[in-house]
């Protein structure tokens, strides 16, 4: 007995293009203050309350990287300020992964992706990012390059893999 194989006439229709809008600078900028504020503020009410107000008046991060006399008379309580880095990132990586938005993110109609895929970036890459922050930080043109990208990317966007899209 012979198997007839049967062939369907499919048509393939090709997906229409995806348009990526990405997000502007200042929609950017206005994200990250906004989460500063947001997931920052009650992070450092927290480690007041675990630590102590005087944590609050300690020097601060840059103050001890640059030796500032300020960092020598009053030097920050380093678990503190390491829970605060921790918190602050978890929390911010977290909610990255979950939706691609913080609240400034969300506020800003904007949204951090897999620069390849336009889906929700892994863990890995949103941690890279956020540790690009401080690399972009210290050069501080890191933030800049993307006003002269097409893309908008900026440097820990670049390092990590990520992009930041407008969420319509």
């Amino acid at each position: 007995m012979k198997h007839k194989t049967l062939k369907k006439n499919k048509k393939i229709v090709s997906p229409t293009p995806v348009r990526v809008v990405y997000a502007p600078f200042w929609s950017r900028a206005l994200g990250l203050i906004t989460d500063i504020f947001m997931i920052g503020l009650p992070i450092s009410l927290l480690i007041i309350f675990l630590f102590g107000y005087d944590q609050t008046h300690t020097a601060g991060g840059m103050d001890v990287l640059l030796h500032n006399k300020e960092a020598l008379k009053n030097p920050p309580n380093p678990i503190g300020s390491l829970i605060q880095l921790l918190l602050f990132m978890s929390i911010t990586v977290v909610l990255w992964h979950k939706s691609g938005q913080t609240p400034g993110k969300k506020m800003a109609h904007t949204r951090v992706v897999d620069a390849t895929t336009l889906e929700n970036a892994p863990y890995w890459k949103l941690i890279f990012r956020f540790i690009g922050y401080f690399i972009s930080l210290i050069t501080i043109v890191g933030f800049f390059i993307g006003l002269l990208r097409r893309d908008k990317r900026t440097l820990h966007d670049l390092l990590s893999g990520t992009a930041v899209i407008r969420a319509l």
